[in-house]
């Protein structure tokens, strides 16, 4: 037998489960049809949280494990993930503030919060927070959550997953199946076209708009759950104001959004909830979704936005279980795992649904619908084992950093940041021997060095210029289109060494 699992699919679920699997001892593959994180885990609000607005669905037991986690996944890598302090403003014309201040209430206890502030009412005329906002909003609350680099989040898991065994093939489709009474067959087809054939003892399907999809066409299997296809877009404009906070605004249809400082010069605003029909891989944002999100912003702050102060998008397809939800902002954002062992052949578990903040407690939880299976003599784990770089004392990000600064002291400041936050402890492994920028290699773009531009392909499966530019860093914010043209001949020469 080659593995005793193959994961199906690269975003946060699927190398959560790898990760898992391979720290108990297991042999592991997964395989991703495109990059790491391209799709829906790159396209979130980079929010590590409980959901605030999930309360109102009466989702307590989903809020409580959102939170749980949420200092858990903090832990576990301070250089990637953040403390965020959001201030929530009240309309008088939306949810009335005893209802806020319950809400409040419960997040502050339902999770055994150690790390993060408590809630507290302020006084917007009085609080930085309320400098940007229009005159008429006097009363707020400020909360806590954590903010992620969600897509690097996905690419620490993955390194971390091979790290303990397990083996990664991005650009690799699954395209055939045969299921035996002990194992699968399965053809793998990479990006030049080349074919393998591996055995496997069970298959989990964690191809998020694609799990239904994977089910019916490569697998030809009956399923119980269906999902429901919900696009989520967000636009970034030039920073809107100067102090940390976030905001989370209520808008006059219930939604509420998002208002994020967004890598030191932007601000990230978003995210909408449309149904959508058609390929989860072509997804764009709608010119309908980008003044939505404008007028929202509009109603609060001074400062006035149009779509041409739009200076990037992006959108993202969220798989979510269909409930039967009327309402797409109501349908549940918890997950659910189906297993099949149809006339006890080989095993299937497929994911549906799920959210960012609860990926390993759901890793957990499909090990433990394997363990009988699989014989899973191996006890949980990753609560306590930090991702690559996560590795800081006392989960202490600025002591880190300013070690890091005086280690490395001929860095400039913005660069070596940039660095120490990306990259964490890892940092230290591009910087290498070097004592100059000069020793790092050409400036390829916007400060991206060869010896980043090399680890991050080496270690990290980046390929091309978007993997780089635009998942494992931010620098596509700035970059023009000739600097992508140079990172690609560079890459085109590098991947052939």
């Amino acid at each position: 037998m080659d593995y005793d699992i193959l994961v199906v699919g690269g975003g946060i679920n699927g190398v959560g489960i790898a990760r898992d699997a391979a720290g108990r001892g297991l042999k592991v593959l997964l395989c991703e049809q495109d990059d790491l994180a391209s799709h829906t885990s790159s396209a979130s609000s980079k929010m590590i949280h409980g959901g605030l607005r999930y309360l109102e669905y009466y989702e307590f037991g989903l809020v409580r494990k959102s939170l749980k986690e949420r200092e858990v996944v903090l832990r576990l890598a301070p250089h990637i993930v953040r403390p965020l302090q959001l201030a929530l403003v009240h309309d008088a014309g939306q949810r009335p503030a005893w209802m806020i201040r319950l809400g409040l209430f419960l997040y502050d206890h339902l999770g055994g919060r150690e790390l993060l502030p408590t809630s507290r009412g302020i006084n917007l005329k009085q609080h930085v927070t309320g400098q940007p906002l229009a005159d008429q909003f006097s009363k707020g609350f400020v909360y806590s959550d954590c903010w992620v680099q969600d897509a690097r989040l996905v690419v620490l898991n993955a390194m971390d997953a091979v790290e303990r065994g397990a083996e990664v093939l991005t650009r690799t489709q699954c395209v055939k199946t045969t299921r035996n009474t002990n194992d699968w067959q399965v053809t793998l087809q990479s990006a030049d076209g080349a074919n393998r054939t591996i055995s496997t003892r069970c298959i989990v399907n964690a191809a998020g708009p694609w799990v239904t999809s994977f089910i019916d066409e490569g697998l030809r299997l009956s399923r119980e759950h269906g999902i429901r296809l919900v696009q989520g877009s967000h636009i970034v404009v030039p920073k809107l104001y100067e102090h940390e906070y976030a905001y989370l605004f209520q808008n006059v249809d219930k939604r509420v959004i998002f208002v994020i400082p967004y890598e030191q010069k932007f601000t990230l605003i978003g995210t909408t909830d449309v149904d959508y029909q058609g390929d989860p891989g072509d997804v764009e944002i709608t010119k309908k979704e980008v003044d939505y999100l404008c007028v929202v912003v509009n109603r609060y702050f001074k400062q006035k936005l149009t779509a041409a102060d739009v200076v990037s998008s992006f959108a993202g397809v969220r798989a979510l279980v269909d409930d039967g939800s009327d309402d797409a902002s109501a349908i549940t954002r918890d997950y659910r795992l189906e297993p099949n062992r149809a006339d006890n052949k080989a095993p299937l578990l497929s994911v549906f649904g799920g959210k960012l903040t609860t990926y390993r407690n759901l890793a957990e939880h499909v090990m433990d619908e394997l363990k009988d299976v699989l014989n899973i003599s191996a006890t949980p784990w990753t609560a306590h084992a930090p991702l690559p770089g996560g590795d800081i004392a006392n989960v202490d990000f600025d002591g880190f950093l300013k070690s890091f600064r005086e280690r490395h002291s001929w860095l400039p400041a913005e660069l070596a940041w940039r660095y120490a936050r990306n990259y964490g402890t890892c940092a230290d492994i591009i910087v290498g021997e070097a004592k100059s920028l000069d020793e790092l290699g050409e400036n390829l773009c916007a400060d991206l060095y060869e010896a980043e531009a090399r680890y991050l392909v080496k270690r990290e499966w980046a390929r091309t210029a978007e993997d780089i530019l635009w998942r494992r860093t931010k620098l596509g914010l700035l970059v023009s289109g000739d600097d992508v043209r140079v990172l690609n001949d560079w890459l085109a020469m590098e991947l052939k060494n």
